[in-house]
């Protein structure tokens, strides 16, 4: 006999693998009972009028937690995460001390258990000395892989030569998360840089320092015969390269990418535009755009990176790259996908399928019985305005103060979990470690 649910979503328009159909999401124990007409319940959450979508997940943040908490903290980007509608966070690993051994893998997890509003996985750096070491580290529960940083690196972490980098390559099998800009080309180029002039930052990070990162990762990987994840791709030309290469390589592009562009960004925003690879021009902006509707890009990311306004506001180049973003990454993009830029199963499947394929997350990105029960709620229909005052991230700010948006994200739910219903967060935190294929039990 069926057990009685004990949350029921109803009356929603419910996207399911099969798309969009009107009805009830029955849970219990945490994850998806069933999908139809559930009358009974122990609580029900009225959904009439809104879409009932995927838990959205965010598979590129920087928590900053342990070392830096001044600018972000797991908890405090985990509030960020669920007002913003993600259920589910991949944290990077450039904190201090950089996430490189198991011990702080271990550490981090410990932090974030039920800390954290929102489920996590963290990754694990490569360093020229840990590589041996990787086939091991990335098999820890609650791992989603190894990141390498080709360039931009903190600490130990960049792993810049071609040995370093085939011999991380070779270590494992799991999908390896890329940072792909060339050191030696932008050290080459560092005195292109203007004093006090940020709009100067992507003709230091250029073009090319991407693409020869990325042509560059994309040979060693096949010479491994290794899967690799291309983060926050900027240019075009990536993209195409990148689509000739699907047997081993996805990638990530975020919404700064796809909203901002150069020629408004830097005079407008100054420093608060500086990110690595950097916000480049409108027609960079626009190919992004024309890829995405090809299909190339796999998952969208936020690169959260949040930086204090006191930090933000040195001048160029002596501020930090970096920007918050966890929770505008989906209002953005309902907006894109109201201005007819997108559709939403293309927003659903870069932020949760997409995912799930990608990284070979158990059990979340898709609403279909004996899932996880993550859901993110949201009004198409509604609009709202990205003011300070809704900002949980500790830094305060972002670049998108202002706008005014299509589409507001009503509810995040998280295996059966309100985390956050409108505009309001839990009493408690209830995030747990992911699973993933490949990891041990």
């Amino acid at each position: 006999m069926t057990q009685a649910p004990e949350l029921v979503l109803a009356h929603g328009t419910v996207h399911t693998p099969s798309g969009p159909v009107l009805a009830d999401v029955a849970v219990r124990d945490g994850r998806i009972l069933g999908i139809g007409s559930y009358p009974q319940a122990a609580r029900r959450i009225d959904c009439t009028g809104l879409d009932v979508l995927p838990g959205v997940i965010d598979s590129q943040v920087h928590f900053r937690e342990p070392g830096l908490e001044h600018k972000e903290d797991l908890e405090s980007g985990s509030r960020a995460a669920v007002l913003g509608g993600v259920t589910a966070v991949f944290e990077m690993p450039n904190t201090s001390p950089n996430t490189d051994s198991a011990d702080r893998v271990a550490d981090k997890l410990s932090r974030a258990h039920h800390r954290m509003y929102c489920d996590h996985a963290f990754y694990v750096g490569a360093t020229a000395d840990n590589a041996a070491k990787l086939a091991e580290l990335e098999r820890i529960p609650g791992t989603a892989g190894v990141k390498i940083f080709m360039g931009a690196s903190t600490g130990s972490l960049l792993v810049a030569e071609d040995a370093a980098l085939a011999r991380v390559l070779a270590s494992g099998v799991r999908r390896v998360a890329i940072h792909a800009e060339d050191e030696a080309r932008m050290q080459e180029r560092r005195d292109l840089r203007v004093e006090g002039d940020a709009a100067s930052h992507p003709v230091w990070r250029d073009d090319e320092s991407a693409m020869l990162a990325t042509r560059r990762i994309l040979r060693l990987a096949r010479a491994a015969r290794r899967p690799i994840h291309v983060l926050h791709v900027t240019t075009p030309a990536e993209l195409e390269l990148i689509a000739q290469h699907r047997d081993i390589a996805t990638c990530e592009v975020t919404p700064q990418h796809l909203t901002l562009a150069a020629e408004d960004a830097y005079p407008r925003l100054g420093t608060y535009a500086q990110m690595n690879p950097p916000i480049r021009s409108a027609a960079h902006r626009d190919g992004l755009w024309h890829w995405l509707r090809q299909g190339v890009p796999d998952v969208l990311g936020s690169d959260h990176a949040p930086h204090t306004r006191e930090e933000k506001a040195k001048a160029y180049p002596a501020s930090p790259s970096g920007m918050p973003g966890v929770q505008t990454l989906l209002p953005l993009m309902l907006d894109h996908v109201a201005k007819g830029r997108m559709t939403l199963e293309r927003l659903i499947d870069m932020t949760s399928a997409g995912v799930q394929r990608v990284f070979g997350l158990q059990s979340k990105g898709r609403i279909a019985t004996g899932y996880d029960a993550d859901f993110t709620v949201v009004d198409r229909k509604g609009s709202f305005t990205i003011e300070e005052a809704w900002l949980e991230s500790r830094c305060g700010w972002s670049p998108f103060t202002g706008m005014t948006l299509s589409g507001r994200v009503v509810g995040t739910i998280v295996r059966g979990h309100s985390a956050m219903w409108e505009g309001q967060l839990a009493n408690e935190a209830t995030g747990e470690a992911l699973k993933f294929a490949g990891a041990l039990a």
